[in-house]
């Protein structure tokens, strides 16, 4: 597992994914203390943290099915969404192996008949699992996942 240091790193590794795959990808920059979703406490005008750094912030668009999207934080983590499902606190170094185990087919949905419940189930390296709530109907990529 490769690190991240920065957005800029994660988002390079998100075209390479891209191109492995032939995935459309489009990425917006908020680049900013004003422009981040998290500083919300920055003045009008204030670009860069107390600590005198430039956080940056990027949002990715992946083309095609499944339908998924990250936004990579400054802090270091990221959410992806995957067919309308939010995985929020994924390491920034995790992204391109979740998104990896998403595309070759090894992410999978759990599902309990009692209580009824659902869970998207993605590999990570080192025997790790994200494991997602389910809170709304399976979509048809979802549900030709279900073990």
């Amino acid at each position: 597992m490769d690190h991240l240091p920065t957005t800029e790193a994660a988002v390079t590794a998100l075209r390479a994914i891209a191109e492995a795959y032939a995935l459309d990808i489009e990425v917006t920059h908020d680049i900013g203390a004003d422009q981040t979703s998290r500083r919300t406490t920055a003045g009008l005008g204030v670009t860069t943290d107390p600590d005198g750094t430039l956080p940056h912030e990027a949002y990715v668009e992946l083309g095609g099915r499944p339908g998924v999207s990250v936004r990579l934080y400054p802090d270091g983590d990221a959410v992806i969404t995957v067919e309308g499902l939010p995985c929020p606190d994924v390491d920034r170094d995790d992204v391109p192996a979740f998104l990896r185990a998403i595309y070759d087919g090894h992410a999978w949905v759990k599902t309990r008949r009692f209580p009824p419940s659902a869970y998207l189930v993605v590999p990570l390296p080192g025997d790790r699992v994200h494991k997602e709530f389910i809170s709304f109907a399976l979509s048809p990529w979802l549900a030709g996942r279900v073990r």
